[in-house]
């Protein structure tokens, strides 16, 4: 069997398979399903300082090959986490990564300060797709100045591993990446749904109730593959890759273009073992194709 382990910052990962944000809930919802032990890391749902109650329904529409949603971070705030989900969690031998998001730099900060303080949770993942306040609604993540701002903040406070999460809906993602990299981020995950929108056309409106939403699923795979063989070639920090990955060898693509890791999200809905299969896959792939280990592709294009 080759070796699975890959590294990000000082975290070991015994796979580098890990869940994506927001479809593996607080991994607890899988437990009966999947062993979580054998996960490489789980991603959990979007964390905010305060709680949110998320837009209105509809808000999830299929696809032809993928999903839109609108959920909009519903969650019941940081400070639940802590005192509710963190105990139930902090025992299974997986890492856990917290999704952190904001409204401001200053509830990134205050929400990241408040899980550094739970000692076994080792990484936070900034999602900087989220809306600006200050700048009109704006995200943070399609500027090189609004990615800056945010992970400046929260590098000032948190010392532990700092995942960003970059957002596909801009002009050029590796100026973005190189900014993140610049304030301090340890790593970059790549990419945050691509803003999309499927009408009703019967009832001449949108699908979705605030009209657009996130795709994600095998639909975005292609851009996302560019995307990371882009930003991994531009930056010396590891590039954590996700965006429509269901296989074994969606996996290697991902790896081969530059990830040293991979989170499966949307995937998940349509089988809740997939995290499994997609590590025995590349278990296979690397054997038959003679690999001692899972670095030895990485990067490899």
């Amino acid at each position: 069997m080759a070796a699975l382990n890959v590294k990000i910052n000082d975290i070991e990962f015994r796979n580098p398979v890990l869940t994506a944000s927001g479809t593996f809930g607080y991994g607890l919802e899988f437990a009966d399903l999947v062993p979580l032990e054998a996960l490489g890391g789980i991603v959990v749902k979007g964390t905010t300082l305060e709680p949110r109650e998320g837009n209105d329904y509809p808000r999830m529409s299929e696809t032809s090959s993928g999903m839109l949603n609108c959920v909009g971070l519903q969650n019941k705030g940081v400070d639940y986490f802590c005192s509710h989900i963190y105990p139930k969690i902090k025992d299974i031998d997986t890492h856990f990564i917290v999704n952190v998001s904001g409204s401001s730099p200053e509830s990134y900060t205050e929400c990241a300060s408040r899980i550094e303080a739970l000692d076994h949770i080792k990484a936070i993942e900034l999602n900087i797709s989220c809306p600006n306040v200050k700048e009109g609604g704006m995200a943070f993540g399609v500027s090189c100045e609004g990615a800056a701002s945010v992970v400046r903040a929260v590098r000032q406070c948190y010392k532990k591993t700092l995942i960003v999460k970059l957002s596909p809906n801009v002009t050029n993602i590796v100026d973005i990446a190189k900014a993140c990299e610049a304030e301090g981020a340890d790593a970059v995950s790549l990419i945050n749904t691509l803003l999309g929108m499927a009408i009703d056309i019967e009832h001449r409106r949108s699908l979705l109730s605030i009209g657009t939403g996130g795709l994600s699923g095998p639909a975005v795979k292609p851009v996302a593959v560019r995307m990371v063989w882009q930003v991994s070639k531009a930056v010396k920090i590891p590039v954590i890759g996700l965006g429509g990955i269901s296989s074994a060898e969606d996996a290697v693509e991902f790896l081969m273009a530059g990830a040293t890791a991979i989170e499966i999200g949307t995937a998940n809905f349509l089988d809740p073992t997939v995290t499994v299969k997609v590590i025995n896959g590349l278990n296979a792939w690397l054997d038959r194709h003679g690999c001692q280990s899972v670095r030895d592709i990485i990067g490899a294009v």
